[in-house]
């Protein structure tokens, strides 16, 4: 059987290597545009930036490694110019032929450049593949820019920015969104936007990049930001045109349209990685997310069912993703409530502020961690900010829902515990337990920053309250609650809050058992109010 993979990346090189695990006696050959296969992109941001220093760790598996232990036939700089789905034959540039049984197209995606205004009078650059980080290390290190613009708040335009930080050069990021991420829901980003601002990195939202002009960028808000480099990282689109040109059914969008078996209109050519569409495991939905785990499965699933040992179908794609944010980690899964919004899927949220191990053991971080849920308690999506331990709230979380569980099973999830790892209630569990107590009716949780027509009760100390409080706000301490509940109006909202939102839904509690009908426990408490105030 004669294979042939166009694309050496995640997909088209994890592909190979279990193809060849199945079935020694394949042909198998890889054709690859580039000089590079396999490389490790998500590390790209971290090379430029000198946190990986050997230029050799950024190729997971080179052509040799491929042909040694697996026999793969790796051709680099060999871009396809023609695939004949008839004669089940591929073409490249220089007018090789490759003829095949099974096609894999494993093609990715590639940056998004908009047309700017004299961009050719600065040197700018997009960050796709090792060539792209060795031409950006190379211009640091003979021009020693002083001033540098990224152009986009997704995963590589964060990465980079921070990475140009760590080089000494002032940094700003220009994001046409009101927001960094889009991922994470606003207020979860706005812990990450202040922790940019912490570390000097300029920030320019709900703006976009118009020109180039002198010794800078011209923004569409017409302020002008000094730039000796300029880093365009506004986004990817799928590299299809082949796949087009080759009669290969799209969505309107340009994405391969494949089946569960991630095969397309031609039984015998099949497609993985950033180029396709995939079923969004949540909503059902297709849509298009570009991450190296799905593409790695994706691979992983074509081989399997090639050869014909025990094939199963992909089941779908959480967009389960994480980022480093300087001291900060954001990571999330499933959907947020712009696309549940948007999908005008109805949906209730909770939110809590928990601690990466045990409070009482030293070095404990605090950590955002936030859950969008149905009214019979199905996990829709999951968002944590914080300094530690937030890839292993989402990951579980991420688990639980690929399951099938609900929110009952994040209260219920027997997760392990030692003062240094966790509590012995995990942010998992909390978060659980919240929601199962606003299912049952327990308390009501409250998110906005809108306290007009109730009364705002501040249960935290006086000493706290007199420091700084909401305007408005009366301070009755949680302790002194029941000998004054005669204090308290029975004809309004009354929304309680303390710290981080567990006193507040103590007090809530009393209220309740007290006769008072509507009352609500705002959620993270003082301390994630500050955080969503701006600065």
């Amino acid at each position: 059987m004669k294979i042939v993979v166009v694309g050496g990346g995640a997909g088209g090189a994890s592909f190979a290597a279990r193809m060849r695990r199945l079935d020694e006696k394949a042909e198998i050959t890889i054709l690859e545009k580039t000089e590079e296969t396999s490389i490790a992109s998500c590390g790209l941001p971290y090379f430029i930036g000198g946190v990986i220093d050997n230029r050799d760790d950024m190729q997971v598996a080179k052509p040799a490694f491929l042909k040694q232990l697996f026999n793969i036939d790796v051709k680099l700089n060999s871009p396809v110019s023609e695939i004949n789905p008839d004669k089940k034959i591929v073409i490249t540039d220089n007018g090789d032929v490759y003829p095949y049984d099974k096609l894999v197209l494993a093609t990715g995606a590639k940056p998004f450049v908009p047309a700017i205004d004299g961009i050719e009078n600065l040197p700018h650059f997009v960050v796709k593949n090792l060539a792209d980080a060795d031409a950006i290390k190379a211009f640091i290190a003979q021009n020693k820019p002083k001033n540098a613009v990224v152009v986009g708040g997704g995963f590589i335009g964060v990465e980079v920015a921070e990475n140009l930080c760590h080089l000494g050069i002032k940094t700003s990021l220009v994001e046409m969104a009101p927001q960094v991420l889009m991922p994470l829901d606003e207020d979860m980003a706005t812990l990450i936007h202040k922790e940019m601002k912490r570390n000097n990195l300029s920030l320019y939202l709900s703006d976009g990049l118009q020109s180039v002009a002198g010794d800078g960028v011209i923004l569409t808000s017409g302020k002008k930001v000094a730039a000796d480099m300029l880093i365009l990282a506004i986004g990817v689109r799928p590299e299809t045109e082949l796949a087009k040109k080759a009669g290969i059914t799209l969505t309107e969008k340009g994405a391969v349209v494949t089946n569960e078996y991630m095969q397309t209109n031609y039984p015998d050519i099949y497609a993985c990685g950033d180029s396709v569409a995939v079923k969004d495991f949540v909503s059902g939905q297709q849509t298009v997310i570009a991450l190296a785990g799905p593409a790695n499965r994706q691979g992983r699933l074509i081989a399997d069912h090639i050869a014909g040992k025990h094939p199963y179908p992909y089941t779908g794609t959480q967009g389960t993703g994480i980022v480093k944010v300087f001291e900060f980690t954001a990571a999330f899964t499933g959907q947020n409530e712009k696309s549940l919004k948007k999908a005008s899927v109805p949906y209730e949220k909770m939110l809590i502020l928990g601690n990466s191990h045990a409070g009482y053991y030293p070095g404990a971080e605090t950590l955002v961690l936030k859950v969008l849920y149905g009214k019979d308690g199905k996990i829709f999506g999951a968002q944590a900010v914080g300094k530690q331990g937030v890839d292993k709230r989402i990951d579980v979380i991420a688990t639980i829902m690929r399951l099938g569980g609900t929110t009952a099973d994040l209260r219920d999830a027997e997760l392990c515990y030692a003062p240094p790892y966790s509590g012995a209630k995990d942010p998992v569990n909390l978060i659980g337990m919240a929601i199962e107590n606003v299912r049952q009716g327990l308390v009501k949780p409250y998110f906005g920053l809108d306290f007009s027509n109730m009364l705002v009760l501040d249960v935290r100390p006086p000493a706290v309250y007199e420091k700084e409080h909401i305007e408005g706000a009366i301070n009755i301490p949680a302790g002194q609650i029941r000998a004054r509940l005669a204090e308290l109006p029975q004809d309004k909202p009354i929304m309680v809050h303390c710290f981080k939102g567990y006193t507040s839904y103590v007090v809530a509690r009393i209220l309740m058992q007290n006769g008072f009908d509507n009352v609500l426990s705002y959620a993270g408490g003082w301390n994630f109010y500050k955080s969503l105030k701006q600065d």
